[in-house]
């Protein structure tokens, strides 16, 4: 998946000659939490953020506060230079940029303009996405040998019931480079019958591991 499938595109952004006060009416109007900041070519020099302002503005709790702060441009509280990211980069490694910086939202840039913007709750909506978790379906665990050709192996047993498969994830499995688990979301409520299947086939399960083998 690409960043330009998830970004929004309709991004409010503003000069850097504008005041701190009209970046908190935009931010509490829109229930933002990022502006970027762009140039009179539309390209991102700084980027502020709801927590920025809040640091800016006045304390309502002190009586001699000065509201003139609130008239101060923007440009002297933005953070600069900016992490920027293309439309085409990949979702899956964006997220990398998110957890390794500790960043809220990320601006997307082409042809040094900006495009569009993507924020840590776009980025866990596609996570739902792409787990199929927004859809009804089952979840299995299969532990399995990390060799080639493994993957198709097991989902042809998923084939062989005509089962819609929603979601195929991997992962290691704890610190034994042996061995993978394959994760997979199907779209039926009654998943006994793979179950059983997998098991027949040699297959531990991680989950559901609690369901006892049939008595012969």
């Amino acid at each position: 998946m690409l960043v330009e499938d998830i970004m929004k595109t309709k991004v409010i952004s503003l000069p850097p000659t504008a005041t701190i006060a009209k970046t908190l009416r935009l931010l509490q109007k829109h229930r933002i939490r990022h502006i970027p900041i762009v140039n009179e070519e539309n390209e991102v020099i700084g980027i502020v953020s709801d927590r920025d302002v809040r640091d800016a503005s006045p304390s309502i709790l002190l009586e001699d506060s000065d509201s003139k702060e609130l008239d101060n441009e923007i440009q002297t509280i933005m953070s600069s230079p900016v992490i920027t990211i293309h439309p085409l980069d990949f979702v899956e490694e964006i997220a990398r940029i998110f957890y390794d910086k500790e960043i809220a939202s990320l601006p997307v840039v082409k042809d040094n303009k900006l495009v569009g913007m993507i924020t840590e709750k776009d980025m866990l909506y596609t996570l739902i996405q792409l787990t199929g978790t927004h859809v009804q379906s089952s979840l299995i665990e299969v532990k399995v040998p990390d060799i080639p050709g493994i993957i198709p192996k097991v989902m042809e047993i998923f084939g062989k019931r005509k089962v819609n498969i929603a979601s195929v994830l991997v992962y290691p499995y704890k610190d034994n480079s042996l061995y993978k688990v394959l994760v997979f979301r199907i779209q039926t409520m009654n998943p006994l019958p793979i179950i059983q299947d997998l098991r027949d086939a040699g297959y531990q399960l991680m989950w559901p591991n609690n369901i006892p083998e049939p008595k012969i």
